[in-house]
């Protein structure tokens, strides 16, 4: 008998435990991040789609390498963002992979970001999101980088 109650109180506080998983992410459908409500107050303008999938308007910062992390933009700052281009100053942040990745180091580059190519977004069809960004490198760059680079933007 008294298995059975223990059995029965496991197998309840599993189906609750359960429940409650199963209910979170309709509970976080309803609560909007600040992106997605940017998206919500400007349907006009583009987004771009960062590795997780999430829509962005004027990041500050963006993941380029979303695989190993070893490229991404910070502090940015955007002077324009509008239904045909984005453009920002920012610093692009390089790991050297020198040895290799993971005994590399950052460096840092100061760039100029263009957004561009908006088109419907596969996810969200009445969401456009920008397709193409473009680095130019102001100062230094990183080896083997040409001043400027252009990237195609995952949808």
């Amino acid at each position: 008998m008294r298995v059975h109650v223990l059995t029965t109180a496991v197998t309840l506080c599993l189906a609750a435990s359960l429940a409650a998983a199963a209910g979170a992410p309709s509970a976080a459908r309803t609560t909007s991040s600040p992106a997605a409500q940017a998206v919500q107050q400007r349907p006009g303008n583009p987004v771009i789609v960062d590795c997780f999938w999430h829509p962005h308007v004027r990041p500050a910062d963006f993941m380029l390498a979303c695989g190993d992390g070893n490229s991404r933009l910070s502090s940015l700052r955007w002077s324009q963002w509008g239904a045909n281009s984005a453009k920002a100053k920012g610093v692009n942040w390089v790991n050297d992979c020198k040895p290799y990745c993971a005994a590399g180091k950052f460096h840092s580059y100061r760039v100029v970001v263009r957004l561009d190519r908006a088109e419907p977004w596969k996810k969200r069809p009445q969401v456009q999101h920008y397709t193409r960004m473009t680095l130019t490198y102001s100062d230094g760059r990183p080896d083997g980088f040409p001043r400027t680079v252009t990237y195609p933007l995952w949808n």
